[in-house]
């Protein structure tokens, strides 16, 4: 189920996506019975998914990664990566685990920036019904080289959160991370939608943290999120932040909804 992407991926591309994962999500690999984890349409290439077991085995020992693609092609050249711990299989969104396993999270990036914004609910919903008790799915775009990277996590229930990472080297201003904001939110920049007062708020905080710079980007994203969250209903760590993140309650994003500062 589902259309196959352009396959584009290049090696360390999701790695913010990666550390936020096993950060957050950590606790819940170490709990599970079975800490079986999904990397969703990993591309024409399998580096995603090599890295991703690499990442996860920090937190939990006992995970194991299957890498799924749409194309029979992609699975076949990557099964010489295969090891303990690490398959391919052929398939999309109906998630084809073998015996009736159900993961502890679906990772899928890059894949549903193809499809229109009217399919993503139903997506959400299908994956997130393949996932295990306590399971999540991250769903979001990063840039090529992944800079700059902004995902959903949902449970069974829905979404939950927004985050924005990035490196804060590469930023002009917070609202550069606009043009990979995922396919529920992208077409939402625009004025009367919450996400698009939230990245305006968020350059005003930038703009007005500017005497930290003197002190190193990370400062003053540090700064400026400190005074963003005085408006918003932010939902991370704040220790997360010195890594260049910030996460969002996604109702206060979610499209359609009333926007906190107008």
């Amino acid at each position: 189920m589902g259309t196959v992407t352009r396959g584009t991926t290049h090696q360390n591309r999701l790695r913010r996506m990666d550390r936020w994962i096993t950060a957050v999500h950590g606790p819940a690999l170490r709990r599970a019975a079975d800490p079986v984890v999904v990397d969703l349409g990993y591309g024409a290439a399998p580096w995603t998914a090599v890295e991703l077991l690499r990442r996860l085995r920090t937190a939990e020992p006992r995970t194991e990664v299957v890498g799924v693609e749409i194309d029979p092609a992609r699975v076949a050249a990557a099964l010489p990566y295969e090891r303990d711990g690490l398959c391919f299989r052929h398939g999309g969104f109906e998630i084809p685990l073998a015996g009736g396993r159900r993961p502890v999270l679906i990772r899928a990036a890059n894949v549903l920036r193809q499809y229109e914004e009217d399919e993503v609910a139903a997506v959400w919903a299908r994956l997130c019904a393949r996932l295990a008790p306590g399971g999540l799915l991250v769903e979001g775009t990063c840039d090529e080289i992944g800079r700059r990277h902004v995902w959903v996590a949902l449970g069974p229930e829905g979404p939950r959160t927004v985050t924005f990472a990035a490196r804060l080297g590469s930023l002009d201003r917070p609202s550069d991370l606009a043009e990979r904001l995922p396919k529920a939110l992208i077409h939402r920049n625009v004025p009367g939608e919450p996400v698009h007062a939230f990245l305006r708020d968020f350059d005003r905080a930038w703009a007005a943290a500017a005497p930290y710079a003197s002190l190193g980007a990370r400062q003053r994203w540090i700064r400026a999120v400190r005074d963003v969250a005085a408006d918003w209903p932010l939902a991370d760590d704040p220790r997360r932040r010195r890594q260049g993140e910030v996460t969002v309650n996604w109702a206060a994003l979610a499209p359609g909804s009333v926007s906190r500062n107008g």
